[in-house]
């Protein structure tokens, strides 16, 4: 029986009455600002929607459930409120994938109606891998004119809105530069991102194209849609394990003044990979507008779509479910280290990864020689020395490319032998300072060279240290002695929310007249893993499990 609903003002009639929202809405009526992040999990929030003003998560509604109902998306807001929104996530740095952000923005726009809005709180029913979780909240006091616990809004006490910067005082070719200085990838920046509109993978394939997904075994089963893709493939639904992860890596033999071993975490991106091809073209590339943090860099998607659409004579997009990523998509080495202080001596094991001894080398020197230049050394004697040794380690696969895989964890133990926090430059790049207040406060210093643009840089900087203090602290997946993840879901990636991070600080030095522009995030990102683990008392495994704030 078909189902009459109201889509962004527009009366839609929907024959398959079994679809989920999503599905109508991406597929059906093709709006791509609601994203697939996680579908049908319904965890990470990139599909939310407003129906009838509440906000609601589109991946795990059945459309039958909405006759009569009205349904908006970030494209159905009145013009002037989705640009006051973009233009307040832009100018606070609150997007730069811009994937969950649409979403995310309609969850605000419903909190913002709210007697008493709660920005952070609302935000738990999200996932933001790239912001930090600050620059978001700073977005809300900025749209809303409300301080909403954010030094963004302190001034606005009279629930006026607060004006906005004016765009015409920014050069977003410049921002544009340092995002992708800091991504390693070609970005956008600017309001329309954050509504969505960054250019990912799947949003531009035809609508006539066949749907792919892997059948399980190393192959790809197709069909008319992504449900019937699924249901030819038997798609395992996500999952969260109840048994308590264990640490892949032993540690080496000895007596330690300090150890360490690390988990399996995933990188937790949210486009999953994705790609489209139309026979005898070029596939679409699974980067879309975020770098990933590295974790496409080898994903089969692309390739896939082209050899799809090749023998099929069709357009073809290659999807990797949530399931998908977090199974097969490379994690960063784990580790076990043994420290002897007096000695200055540190042995590690580490999974075996191409280059990975050489990135935790590069890391430690990093963090010796930054501490032997500022005097923060601890006295000992001998040479400072890292004895690396690789492991074989059932589980899924391992790369450097993840954001400063190896060579952050190198910093990380080389900051045993510190008697303070120091600045650490990474490999062709800015300097880092991280140090943690009494309150829990995180204070970053860094210096970039030229700036190019200081919201998009702070955004990153602060992403970078939610990311290090996430791993640290909370995130850890569950592999079976055989090497097969446990934890499909993203919840079960344990990425801290938005009400655990403490209020960081961020501080950019003025750049020399003759300074180029210098990547800083990568630094950033270490020396806040240093500092958290020496906070939480160099806790001898990760996640510490102990709370920020």
């Amino acid at each position: 029986m078909p189902v009459t609903l109201y889509v962004d003002g527009r009366t839609v009639e929907v024959v398959d009455e079994a679809a989920t929202l999503l599905a109508v809405l991406r597929d059906q009526l093709a709006i791509r600002s609601v994203k697939d992040g996680c579908s049908p999990q319904g965890q990470c929030g990139c599909c939310t929607v407003l129906i009838d003003g509440v906000a609601r998560v589109a991946c795990v509604t059945p459309v039958r459930r909405l006759s009569g109902r009205r349904v908006t998306t970030v494209d159905g807001l009145d013009p002037e409120v989705a640009a006051r929104w973009a233009e307040a996530f832009a100018a606070t740095g609150a997007s730069q994938c811009g994937f969950c952000s649409p979403g995310i923005i309609l969850r605000l726009v419903a909190e913002a109606d709210k007697p008493s809005p709660n920005p952070a709180q609302a935000l738990l029913a999200h996932l933001c891998r790239c912001t930090g979780w600050q620059p978001i909240v700073e977005a809300f006091a900025l749209a809303t004119g409300s301080a909403a616990g954010s030094a963004a809004g302190s001034a606005a006490g009279d629930g006026q809105p607060v004006p906005l910067p004016s765009p015409a005082g920014r050069d977003l070719a410049a921002a544009a530069r340092r995002a992708e200085l800091e991504g390693r990838v070609r970005q956008q920046v600017g309001p329309a991102v954050a509504l969505g509109r960054g250019g990912f993978a799947d949003d531009g394939a035809p609508a006539d194209a066949l749907v792919a997904v892997p059948e399980g075994s190393g192959g790809w089963v197709t069909g008319a849609s992504l449900a019937d893709a699924r249901r030819a493939a038997g798609k395992i639904q996500g999952r969260r394990t109840t048994v308590a992860p264990p640490h892949p890596v032993e540690l080496p033999p000895g007596s330690w003044d300090v150890a360490l071993q690390t988990s399996w975490v995933d990188p937790a991106y949210l486009e999953t990979d994705a790609s489209w091809c139309v026979p005898g073209g070029e596939p679409a590339g699974a980067l879309g507008n975020g770098g990933a943090f590295g974790g496409k860099l080898a994903s089969p998607v692309a390739e896939a779509a082209r050899e799809l659409a090749a023998s099929t004579g069709r357009s073809v997009r290659v999807l990797w479910s949530r399931e998908d990523v977090v199974a097969n998509g490379p994690k960063r080495p784990p580790i076990a280290a043994g420290i002897d202080l007096a000695a200055r001596r540190v042995v590690v094991r580490v999974a075996r990864t191409e280059a990975v001894a050489e990135r935790l080398q590069a890391g430690f020197a990093a963090a010796v020689e930054a501490a032997d230049a500022a005097g923060a050394l601890r006295p000992g004697a001998g040479t400072p020395e890292l004895v690396v040794e690789e492991v074989d380690v059932a589980g899924p696969p391992t790369s450097v490319a993840l954001r400063a895989a190896g060579w952050a964890e190198g910093v990380v133990l080389g900051s045993a032998l510190w008697e303070r926090a120091v600045p650490v430059r990474q490999p062709g790049g800015g300097t880092a300072t991280c140090t943690i207040g009494p309150d829990g406060a995180i204070s970053v210093e860094v210096d970039a060279g030229e700036v190019l643009d200081e919201i998009v840089l702070r955004s990153y900087c602060i992403g970078a240290v939610h990311l290090a203090a996430s791993l640290v602290s909370a995130e850890c997946l569950t592999v079976s002695a055989e090497g097969t993840v446990q934890d499909l879901t993203v919840r079960s990636l344990g990425v801290l929310r938005a009400v655990d991070l403490p209020p960081v600080h961020c501080a950019v030095r003025p750049a020399a007249p003759d300074a180029v522009p210098l990547a800083v995030s990568d630094a950033v990102f270490a020396v806040t893993a240093a500092a958290v683990w020496a906070a939480h008392d160099r806790a001898p495994s990760w996640p510490t499990r102990r709370p920020l704030r």
